[in-house]
């Protein structure tokens, strides 16, 4: 346990961040699944819509710092790929 007050603080904060930095994951997964869900169903043109917002949101968790930059790099080129082979 924390003994001083600026370790007190500390944990505090990174308690708060942890919490906001699971929901901004969570939030970067289902966007991922819903991309996925519709490629799943043969939804091309279901998947493009959701590609395009999940590239937002992967876009604004690495910004945060939640995920790597180049986790979401890779995780972007992936879903990109995949949703173009689905076009074909």
């Amino acid at each position: 346990m924390a003994n001083t007050k600026s370790a007190e603080k500390r944990m505090r904060q990174s308690a708060e961040r942890r919490e906001r930095n699971r929901g901004d994951r969570s939030t970067m997964r289902t966007a991922i699944k819903k991309v996925r869900g519709a490629l799943a169903g043969g939804d091309a043109q279901g998947a493009q819509e959701a590609l395009k917002a999940a590239v937002q949101v992967i876009d604004r968790t690495a910004k945060k710092h939640v995920v790597h930059g180049n986790t979401a790099a890779r995780t972007k080129s992936r879903l990109t790929k995949a949703v173009a082979q689905a076009k074909k």
